[in-house]
C-alpha cells in the first residue's frame, strides 16, 4: 500500500514532473511492484477523463499584456505545487456528476501541432550517400541519376527529461546498442512525403485506456500527457489506412521517449487489404515468437525523440500495421505518433 508521500511521487511521475533520475527511481520501483504499477495506470486514466471532460469547456485566452503582469506578480512567488491534492479533488467533482462512467469518447485533435519546418538540421555532406533497400546509389550522387534524396524526417524537441547517453536495459532479451548522436541520413525517390498524416487509424484495442487513436497520425509528436495513445496491456496493434495503394518506402514510429524504455515484440507489417491476407513484413523484433506473427531478426530498441526509421525497400501496399506486446517500463503499448514515407501508386499505371 502506498502512502501520502508515494502517492505524490507516483502522480508526479505519471504526469512527467520528475527529473531524470527521480524517473529512473520510479521505474526501478515499478519494475517490480505492480501495486505502484496499478497507482500510476489509474491516475493516468483519472488524467485522461479530466482532459476529456474540459475539452469542451470554452477557451479564455489572455492578452499578452495581461499576461504579462500577472507573471511579473507572481514570478517571486512560484513553486512547485503538489498536483495530487488537486487531481483527488477534480476526479471527486466527476464521479459526482458521472464523468468517470458516462464521460462521452469524442475524436479530439490537440491544438498545438509541431510545425514540419522544425527537422534535424543535419550536416550531410560528410557522410556516405545510404542506398535505400534495392534502390543502390551510383557515381552520379544521390540527387541526380539515381534520383534520390535525403528524406526530411521533422522531429520534436527533445524532452528535458531525456537522458543523452542512457544505459542499458538490463536482464532484456535481443536488445540492441543505444543509438548515439543522429541518425545517419536515409535516402529515398524524390517525390516521396508522409503518406499517413491525417488518415484513420484502427486498432485491437478501439477504447484506448488515454487517448484517442487519431493521434496516431495527427502529426504532432510531443511525447507528454495529451499527444499519445495508450492501449491495453497485452498484445495490441494499430492499422493505418492509407486510402490508396502506394510505393513505401520508410516507416517512423515513436512510442513513448523521453525515458530509458524499450517496447516489446515490435512488429511492423504492410498490406494490400485490409485484413493483410497479402501481407509483407518490414520489420519484426520478436526473437522468439511470443505475439504468434513469426520469429523476427531485428533487435529490440531503446526509444527516443528521433523515432525509430524502419526501410521498407520500395513494397507496395495500403494498409500499415504495427504491433507491440508491452514495455520494460511497464505492461502499457504507447503510440505517439507514426509516419509512412512513400508515393502513391497513379492509377492505370502501375508506377
Amino acid at each position: 500500500m502506498t502512502n501520502e508521500r508515494d502517492n505524490l511521487r507516483l502522480t508526479a511521475y505519471a504526469t512527467d514532473e520528475l527529473s531524470a533520475a527521480g524517473r529512473a527511481a520510479v521505474e526501478a520501483r515499478l519494475a517490480t511492484d505492480a501495486t505502484a504499477r496499478a497507482e500510476v495506470s489509474a491516475i493516468r486514466r483519472v488524467i485522461a477523463l479530466l482532459r476529456r471532460a474540459f475539452q469542451s469547456e470554452p477557451v479564455w485566452r489572455l492578452a499578452a499584456s495581461q499576461r504579462a503582469a500577472i507573471e511579473a506578480r507572481t514570478v517571486r512567488r512560484r513553486r512547485w505545487v503538489p498536483v495530487a491534492a488537486a487531481l483527488a479533488a477534480a476526479a471527486a467533482v466527476l464521479v459526482v456528476v458521472g464523468l468517470l462512467t458516462f464521460a462521452p469518447r469524442e475524436q479530439v485533435r490537440p491544438s498545438l501541432v509541431v510545425d514540419d519546418t522544425q527537422d534535424l538540421k543535419r550536416d550531410t555532406s560528410a557522410q556516405p550517400p545510404a542506398p535505400l533497400g534495392s534502390l543502390p546509389p551510383t557515381k552520379a550522387g544521390p540527387t541526380t541519376r539515381s534520383g534520390l534524396v535525403p528524406l526530411r524526417v521533422p522531429l520534436p524537441i527533445p524532452p528535458a527529461s531525456l537522458i543523452a547517453t542512457p544505459q542499458p536495459i538490463p536482464n532484456e532479451p535481443n536488445i540492441g546498442p543505444a543509438r548515439k548522436g543522429k541518425r545517419p541520413p536515409f535516402f529515398a525517390p524524390k517525390g516521396t512525403v508522409n503518406l499517413a498524416r491525417g488518415k484513420p487509424v484502427t486498432s485491437s484495442d478501439p477504447e484506448p485506456i488515454i487517448g484517442e487513436l487519431n493521434l496516431v497520425t495527427d502529426g504532432d509528436k510531443r511525447t507528454t500527457d495529451g499527444y499519445f495513445v495508450e492501449l491495453a496491456p497485452g498484445k495490441q496493434w494499430v492499422t493505418i489506412d492509407l486510402q490508396t495503394e502506394a510505393t513505401i518506402y520508410a516507416v517512423v514510429v515513436w512510442h513513448r521517449y523521453g525515458t530509458i524504455v524499450a517496447y516489446r515484440d515490435v512488429v511492423v507489417q504492410v498490406g494490400k487489404d485490409r485484413d493483410f491476407i497479402e501481407v509483407k513484413t518490414v520489420f519484426n523484433n520478436d526473437h522468439d515468437n511470443s505475439s504468434g506473427q513469426g520469429k523476427g531478426k531485428d533487435k529490440v530498441y531503446m526509444e527516443d525523440y528521433q523515432g525509430r526509421l524502419i526501410d521498407c525497400k520500395g513494397v507496395r501496399g495500403r494498409h500499415i500495421r504495427l504491433w507491440s506486446r508491452e514495455n520494460t517500463s511497464n505492461d502499457s503499448n504507447h503510440y505517439v505518433e507514426v509516419e509512412v514515407y512513400g508515393r502513391a501508386v497513379k492509377k492505370g499505371t502501375g508506377k
